[in-house]
């Protein structure tokens, strides 16, 4: 349901507002991380906490923002 979006690509590259609260999700493998909440934004950096919903049962972690995808409007009324 969410598509894989590559560091790289132009959509990861857009300048993109983060802000805590926010659900997101690791764009190059979604399922790897599942979906996640932003914790805080410090020095250009996202905390996420993923609290272990995608395969690889990470709970926390700390990603350059361009790595991370805001959960679309039209996939959030499917969660």
């Amino acid at each position: 349901m969410l598509p894989a979006v590559p560091p790289f690509a132009r959509r990861a590259r857009r300048r993109k507002r983060l802000d805590a609260g926010q659900l997101v999700y690791y764009g190059p493998m979604p399922q790897y991380y599942g979906i996640g909440e932003v914790k805080h934004i410090e020095d250009g950096f996202v905390a996420v906490d993923f609290r272990g919903t995608g395969q690889f049962g990470v709970h926390e972690d700390v990603f350059e923002p361009h790595y991370l995808i805001p959960i679309p409007a039209s996939t959030m009324d499917l969660l």
